[in-house]
């Protein structure tokens, strides 16, 4: 599961120089370079126009959150065997021990059950955010939090793993549609955690390997034991297409000015052990949530954002 420095603004120089230098030093210049001589307003000293430079806007302290995604920020898996958990979601849940974002952020569960919302689904891809999205802004949430694309990449084959352009047009259109309704919300997004870190720790436990078998992200779990050229290509695959989804999520998240992007911290979580569901091996268990909502909670709460 830094904000850009101002440039300097030109300024025209006002001419110094007397009309008729003015006029020679003009007419010499467009005989020699032919380019066209300088608007009126330039020659008159008038001041250019100032180029205005945007600033991202960030609140590290959202009173309200709605969170949207998959089966991650359903917290499936997290409490009992295929089942969804949402009170043990890193991002809204009110399960004590995992101490989710909108518990350290909002406070008491009380306070968390009004004030948080969670739209993501078991199973979604980048597909349903914006209709995810949509719900979403109805609440007019001060924070939204996405997670998404394990589903993207886990499919029964890499032929039929979400393109990498069509995961970028449902990204961008989930956010314009949070626009339409809730302008100034601003929106944390995961970046998709190390499938093959996932494969690479977990294949070596004879359990997990079982359970992979009954299906789980097929693409990159599956036939955990074949160390062919074959299936050394097939997971670097997946691999390429998690780097290529995080780098849309960092890309147009970044046009945007109230979104942050967590840097790639989710990615570069080793979950593994205990933080895994005992059921999947593939879905964070309760300790895995909370290590979810640790690692937003200091990037939202950050002065600047992840690098």
């Amino acid at each position: 599961m830094q904000p850009p420095r101002k440039r300097p603004i030109h300024q025209s120089r006002r001419i110094r120089t007397t009309a008729a230098l003015t006029t020679a030093a003009l007419l010499t210049a467009g005989a020699l370079t032919g380019c066209d001589s300088p608007s009126d307003a330039q020659t008159k000293g008038a001041p250019a126009k100032k180029r205005i430079i945007a600033t991202p806007v960030w609140d590290r302290s959202p009173d309200s959150i709605a969170a949207v995604g998959d089966s991650i920020t359903r917290a499936f898996d997290a409490c009992v065997v295929l089942s969804d958990c949402p009170e043990a979601s890193w991002a809204t849940g009110t399960d004590e021990k995992v101490r989710s974002l909108a518990t350290r952020l909002i406070g008491e569960p009380a306070s968390v059950a009004q004030r948080a919302w969670n739209y993501a689904r078991t199973g979604a891809e980048a597909a349903d955010l914006p209709a995810q999205m949509a719900q979403a802004a109805v609440r007019k949430p001060e924070l939204v939090t996405v997670m998404v694309g394990a589903n993207d990449a886990c499919a029964d084959s890499v032929t039929l793993m979400t393109p990498v352009e069509d995961f970028r047009a449902s990204f961008t259109e989930a956010l314009k549609e949070l626009r339409r309704t809730a302008p100034k919300a601003h929106v944390y997004v995961s970046s998709v955690p190390d499938l093959k870190r996932l494969w690479s720790t977990g294949k070596e436990n004879p359990l997990g390997r079982q359970i992979w078998k009954l299906g789980i992200c097929a693409t990159m779990l599956g036939d955990a034991e074949d160390l062919s050229t074959k299936a050394d290509q097939r997971r670097a695959l997946v691999q390429e297409r998690v780097v290529a989804y995080n780098a849309v999520l960092k890309e147009v998240c970044g046009k945007d000015l109230r979104c942050r992007y967590d840097g790639g911290a989710v990615f570069e979580y080793r979950f593994d052990g205990d933080l895994l569901s005992r059921w999947d091996w593939f879905h964070p268990s309760k300790t895995g949530q909370s290590r979810l909502a640790e690692i937003a909670y200091r990037n939202i709460t950050a002065a600047e954002p992840p690098v």
